[in-house]
């Protein structure tokens, strides 16, 4: 056992052992639909494990909105599909009260009616093609994992998630994300490209036969609890440290390294530390180790930093995005 992390409880051992082996069904199941990607996929299981929403940028045909469905598929959850558009409002989400009148006695009631909110997982497809004010019905629900109507607070059943999708060369009829709305996700997943091999595989897949069928790896109360076993994974003083390093290192100010004082606006805030360790916990109990690393939060940095910096104008000019600007804090913060 390395210095700085204390051993993990002999009860957890066995589950960061069946959190292994589920991890590798859902991977395997997922893998009946979805060519390649496995990276993408690795991501939306730590996210699923540490309670964390995820958003997936990726041009049309990538199979971002399949891919999460498949997800959905292969668990005992609940799922509800919701396409943003721009005339969508926010009682279209988080559901709506009704006047309702009682027949026998005439007394006049509101009741509240559900909306796609109230499920375990909840797909927003497109999100950036409806207003900021629709968006931003999604905050309290991805923070509090509870929604406010009239006064009255209606939690959500756990496990909660919210995992978006965003189309990134369709400007027209697209309204960007708020800062806030980002910081909410823990991942910004980003799809490519398949390679030749894999998108021969996937015309081949989708062009014969029926759809594979799907087995149904986990149910809600042994999601929550890997959810709560990733808590309790110990995490290096040194790896939570250089967390910590790093996001202090994407912010503009006095002694920040110089590609950050010349294109970032502003850098990443305290969620973001919290996430790369979270992420870091899950990371390593789907792999099977009973402690997180450095290693485990320096693969995450790119995925959980890239959508809280925020370039200027001069960056922009030059074509300077994020990526490049963490490209240089990685290798400027070392984890030694």
């Amino acid at each position: 056992m390395r210095e700085g992390i204390s051993p993990i409880a002999g009860g957890d051992r066995e589950l960061v052992e069946e959190a292994a082996r589920a991890y590798q069904a859902v991977a395997a199941e997922i893998g009946k639909v979805i060519v390649g990607q496995r990276k993408v996929v690795d991501l939306l299981l730590v996210a699923l494990f540490s309670r964390g929403h995820g958003l997936f940028i990726g041009v049309p045909g990538l199979a971002k909105t399949l891919l999460i469905r498949t997800l959905a598929d292969t668990l005992h959850l609940g799922f509800n599909r919701v396409q943003f558009t721009p005339d969508l409002m926010p009682s279209d989400i988080t559901g709506t009260e009704i006047l309702e009148e009682d027949h026998t006695t005439g007394r006049r009631v509101f009741r509240f009616v559900r909306g796609p909110i109230f499920t375990h997982i909840l797909l927003a497809d497109e999100i950036n093609r409806t207003s900021p004010k629709t968006q931003a019905a999604l905050l309290q629900a991805m923070q509090e994992h509870r929604v406010s109507i009239g006064g009255v607070d209606h939690p959500l059943e756990e496990p909660f998630l919210v995992f978006a999708t965003q189309n990134p060369i369709e400007q027209e009829g697209t309204y960007p994300l708020p800062e806030a709305q980002l910081d909410r996700f823990m991942f910004s997943i980003e799809m490519d490209y398949p390679s030749a091999d894999e998108e021969v595989e996937i015309v081949r897949k989708t062009t014969g036969g029926a759809p594979p069928q799907l087995a149904k790896v986990l149910d809600p109360e042994r999601i929550r609890r890997f959810q709560e076993t990733v808590l309790r994974v110990p995490v290096a003083d040194a790896a939570l440290q250089y967390a910590v390093r790093l996001v202090r290192a994407t912010r503009p100010g006095d002694g920040a390294l110089q590609a950050v004082r010349e294109w970032v606006a502003w850098g990443a805030g305290p969620r973001a530390a919290q996430h790369l360790v979270l992420g870091a916990k899950a990371r390593a109990l789907l792999d099977g180790r009973y402690a997180a690393g450095l290693d485990d939060v320096r693969a995450l940095a790119l995925p959980v930093l890239k959508h809280r910096v925020v370039t200027n104008f001069r960056a922009e000019a030059q074509g300077i995005g994020a990526g490049e600007v963490l490209a240089e804090v990685l290798e400027a913060v070392r984890s030694a």
